[in-house]
C-alpha cells in the first residue's frame, strides 16, 4: 500500500518536502523507494552520507505498514502525492507536503478557478470592505477561494465566500481537528459543512508559529492567483505572496493610502510587479472569468483554420489548461507565432486563457 510508505518517509528525520518529491519522481514507488539499494538513494541530489545513514537506520526500524495502522486510527481522512485526490496545483511546487490531511465534505474542485485572499489580522474597514466585494464576486463565477481562517482578511474572505454559498478551502498550521483561533469556531464549523480544512501536521497538532510560514506556501500552492488585501511591510501575507510569485502564480495586491500601515506591504507588491487591483470588473476581466454555460459555444471550421492553430488546438487538448511553454514545445514553433495563434483562437471562441499564461480549448 503506496500510503504506508508515503507516510513512512515522511517520519525520517531530516527529509523534507523537497528531497520527498525528489525521491519519489526518481523511483515512481515510495515502496520501491523504501527497498531501494543505498547506493541508488545517494545517487539523488541532496542526499549524503549522514542522511544516508538515517534513512537506512530508519528502513530497519520502522515497519510501513504497521505505522500505517497506528496513524490511520488518529488520522482517518489524509491524502498522499499519488492519489487521485490530491491537488495538482500543489503537487507542481518544488516542496508539496507528502501528507495532506483533511476534514469537510469539499473533496473535488476546479483547480484552475482557485484563488488565494490572504492578508493583515487587523484589517481596516477599508480592507474588510474590499474582501467582501472581491470574494462575493469571484464566488458567484465559480472560483474556489482559498485562505487561511486566521483572523481579519482571512476570517472575512471564507464568511463572504460561504454567504453566497461559494466553495472555501481553508489551510491552517495546526491539525485539521484543532480551532485557531477559538473565535472561529462557528467559522470553522461552517466550513466544515460545506467547505474543506487542509494541514500538512496530523491531528492534534496545537498551534505553533513555526508552522504557519510553512502553511503559507500551501495556500500558494493551491492557487492559481493571490490576492493580497492588506499586508504591513512584515507579514505572513508577504510570505505567502512572495512564494506564489516563486511558484510562477500570478500575484495581485490591493492599493491604498501610504499613511496606512496595514496596507504598506501592498505598495511594496506593486513596486515589484504584482498586478494592481483596480475594481471587481477588471479583476475578473483579467482572470479570464469562467465561460458562460449558457452561452452557445460558437460554430467554428477546424479544419479551416491555418495549420498552425489546429496544431495549437491539438496541443492543448480538452483537459486542464496547459501552460505557453508546454504548447511551443510540443508544435515546435517560435513562441511569436504561438502567440499570435492562441490571440486569434481566443477571439474566435476556441480556447479560454487562465492566469500564468495557461490555456483551455473550449471547441
Amino acid at each position: 500500500m503506496e500510503k504506508a510508505y508515503w507516510l513512512a518517509w515522511s517520519q525520517v528525520r531530516g527529509l523534507g518536502p523537497v528531497l520527498i518529491k525528489r525521491i519519489y519522481q526518481s523511483f515512481g514507488s515510495m515502496s520501491e523507494a523504501w527497498n531501494a539499494l543505498p547506493r541508488d538513494l545517494q545517487e539523488i541530489d541532496g542526499i549524503g552520507g549522514q542522511l544516508l545513514e538515517t534513512i537506512r537506520q530508519a528502513q530497519r526500524e520502522v515497519e510501513p505498514l504497521s505505522l500505517l495502522a497506528v496513524h490511520e486510527h488518529d488520522n482517518l481522512n489524509f491524502w498522499i502525492p499519488s492519489d487521485r485526490e490530491y491537488p495538482q496545483l500543489l503537487w507542481e511546487i518544488p516542496d508539496p507536503p507528502p501528507i495532506l490531511y483533511y476534514r469537510g465534505h469539499l473533496t473535488n474542485w476546479n483547480e484552475r478557478n482557485t484563488v488565494a485572499i490572504v492578508g493583515t489580522r487587523r484589517a481596516t474597514p477599508y480592507g474588510r470592505r474590499w474582501t467582501k466585494k472581491l470574494v462575493t464576486a469571484l464566488a458567484k463565477h465559480g472560483f474556489t477561494i482559498i485562505s487561511g481562517m486566521a483572523e481579519g482578511i482571512d476570517g472575512e474572505a471564507h464568511k463572504a465566500c460561504l454567504e453566497v454559498e461559494g466553495q472555501t478551502i481553508a489551510v491552517v498550521g495546526t491539525g485539521v481537528d484543532q480551532i485557531y483561533p477559538h473565535r472561529h469556531k462557528d467559522l470553522y464549523g461552517q466550513i466544515l459543512h460545506s467547505g474543506l480544512v487542509i494541514s500538512e501536521y496530523p491531528q492534534g497538532t496545537p498551534p505553533n508559529k513555526t508552522n504557519f510560514p510553512s502553511r503559507n506556501r500551501i495556500i500558494a500552492g493551491l492557487s492559481r492567483v493571490t490576492l493580497v488585501i492588506e499586508a504591513p511591510e512584515r507579514s505572513g501575507a508577504l510570505i505567502t505572496a512572495y512564494q506564489a510569485n516563486e511558484y510562477g502564480r500570478d500575484v495581485y495586491a490591493l492599493p491604498n493610502s501610504l499613511d496606512v500601515s496595514e496596507a504598506k506591504g501592498c505598495l511594496k507588491l506593486l513596486g515589484k510587479g504584482a498586478h494592481a487591483i483596480l475594481g471587481v470588473d477588471e479583476l475578473l476581466e483579467a482572470l479570464g472569468m469562467l465561460p458562460n454555460l449558457d452561452t452557445p459555444t460558437p460554430a467554428i471550421a477546424i479544419s479551416e483554420l491555418p495549420l498552425l492553430q489546429q496544431n495549437v488546438l491539438q496541443a492543448i487538448g480538452f483537459g486542464e489548461p496547459v501552460g505557453l511553454d508546454w504548447i511551443v514545445e510540443q508544435v515546435k514553433a517560435p513562441s511569436g507565432e504561438v502567440l499570435g495563434a492562441l490571440t486569434h483562437l481566443e477571439l474566435v471562441g476556441a480556447i479560454a486563457p487562465y492566469p500564468g499564461m495557461r490555456y483551455q480549448r473550449l471547441v
